[in-house]
């Protein structure tokens, strides 16, 4: 005997409408349509009720006269923020500031009543913002704009990096021994030994030229074990990374950092230019190319002997002082935003940068300064192995903890040279933005593990 396995009626095909942005609604006028966001203002009169909706494209008005029906009640139980999906008809209203439309709700649906009072409101400070971050986000276009800035500039530079013919690493964020310097970097348990957070992927890109992938970069979380309360600063960031090999000098590698960002923000000023400008009052200027540059003597000579830094002439860096001043000079004579400052003292800088050979009291390094802020740091690799412990010991560096690293430079490393760029910096400066914490998504620094 045959037995045959019952099975049950397959169910009827749930009709979802199909969700209309609202940015689109104008070309719908007249149709039946379903909008689905958060109800972002109640203003619920005698006669009417006039419900602002909002999803990440824009704010609509849904527009209904109080009867005795079920779209009354539903509209009154509404709350700020709560969660709705509405489908109605959309017809032109010139007396409506939203685009000159309104929907006429012909059913509401409740999907999530959000409590009151809300947490934050336009008032708040940024603490209470970054408290409340998902809310933050959703009431306010320019934190969203943030954040498409960030993807269509980071696609920029991916576009152009493999156009150059670079290969994508992603490197790993876990180390054996305390990167570079070996200072600044966070150490965990690691099954009963130690382990550490990188705080960078500087060596790993070098190990990719040793082992004969010519051009490569990375996007991706850079950890700093620093104690700094900055506005600039953050314990974990997005860090921009690249490298390439065979290079005749650190020209090369400023020309790519300059053209991968002048192509990047080309993209940006396409896409987001007149929504950056009404909300944030910025211009994106595409830069040409190339950026100026200066030595860092030359830059301090400048600042001191006619910017009033530093007169006594006791720093060898450039602070943010410095380097404001310097970007507003370079700006008032040249015309640009950016300024590659070049040639940093060897006292300074890592001990793996290459040095003159006539000054080996300097570096072929530089760091790229963006509206005031510095957001990159790049250099010449030094390849030869003799020099690079030569220069480790100088800086009274034990080898011991770098011998993988080293090792990369005993069997024929070519000449090589990269950058690493933040991203928020990179997103502060192009916005005009006052801090690090309003450049990224959920901010991570000394006294902030949450949300």
């Amino acid at each position: 005997m045959i037995h045959h396995e019952t099975r049950p009626e397959a169910a009827s095909p749930q009709v979802f409408a199909e969700r209309t942005h609202v940015a689109d609604l104008a070309g719908h006028t007249g149709e039946r349509v379903t909008v689905a966001g958060w109800v972002q203002t109640l203003r619920l009169q005698s006669t009417m009720q006039f419900v602002l909706v909002r999803d990440h494209t824009g704010v609509v008005q849904v527009t209904h006269r109080k009867g005795a029906d079920e779209l009354t009640g539903l509209l009154e139980s509404l709350t700020t923020e709560s969660a709705v999906r509405i489908t109605g008809r959309v017809v032109a209203n010139p007396v409506v500031k939203l685009g000159g439309l309104e929907l006429l709700p012909e059913s509401v649906e409740l999907l999530n009543p959000a409590a009151g009072p809300l947490p934050i409101d336009e008032h708040s400070g940024p603490e209470p913002r970054l408290d409340w971050r998902f809310l933050d986000l959703r009431r306010r276009p320019a934190a969203q704009l943030v954040l498409a800035v960030q993807s269509t500039f980071e696609q920029g530079m991916r576009a152009y990096a493999y156009g150059a013919g670079c290969t994508e690493l992603h490197t790993p964020k876990l180390m054996g021994t305390a990167s570079e310097s070996g200072a600044e970097v966070f150490r965990l348990d690691y099954f009963g030994g130690s382990a550490y957070l990188a705080q960078s992927p500087q060596f790993y890109k070098q190990m990719a030229i040793a082992g004969g992938i010519d051009r490569v970069f990375e996007i991706g979380p850079v950890f700093r074990a620093e104690p700094s309360y900055t506005s600039r600063h953050a314990t974990e960031f997005t860090g921009v990374d690249v490298e390439l090999a065979w290079i005749e000098d650190v020209e090369q590698v400023q020309r790519f950092e300059e053209e991968m960002i002048a192509h990047a923000l080309a993209l940006v000023a396409e896409r987001h230019g007149e929504q950056i400008r009404e909300q944030f009052g910025v211009e994106v200027r595409v830069p040409s190319t190339p950026f100026p540059r200066i030595t860092m003597e030359r830059a301090q000579h400048l600042l001191r002997t006619e910017l009033g830094w530093d007169p006594e002439g006791t720093k060898t860096d450039l602070d943010p002082e410095g380097e404001r001043a310097l970007c507003a000079h370079m700006r008032r004579e040249t015309g640009h935003e950016f300024v590659f400052v070049t040639h940093y003292p060897a006292s300074i800088r890592p001990f793996y940068h290459a040095r003159p050979a006539d000054r080996p009291d300097l570096t072929l390094s530089f760091d790229l300064l963006w509206n005031g802020l510095e957001v990159t740091t790049g250099a010449q690799r030094e390849h030869r192995y003799e020099v690079l412990v030569e220069q480790a010991a100088e800086k009274g560096m034990d080898t011991a903890p770098l011998t993988d690293y080293l090792n990369c430079f005993r069997f024929g490393c070519p000449p090589h040279g990269g950058f690493g760029m933040g991203l928020g910096r990179m997103l502060m400066a192009l916005l005009g933005l006052g801090s690090l914490r309003e450049a990224v998504f959920l901010f991570r620094g000394p006294n902030r593990l949450t949300p």
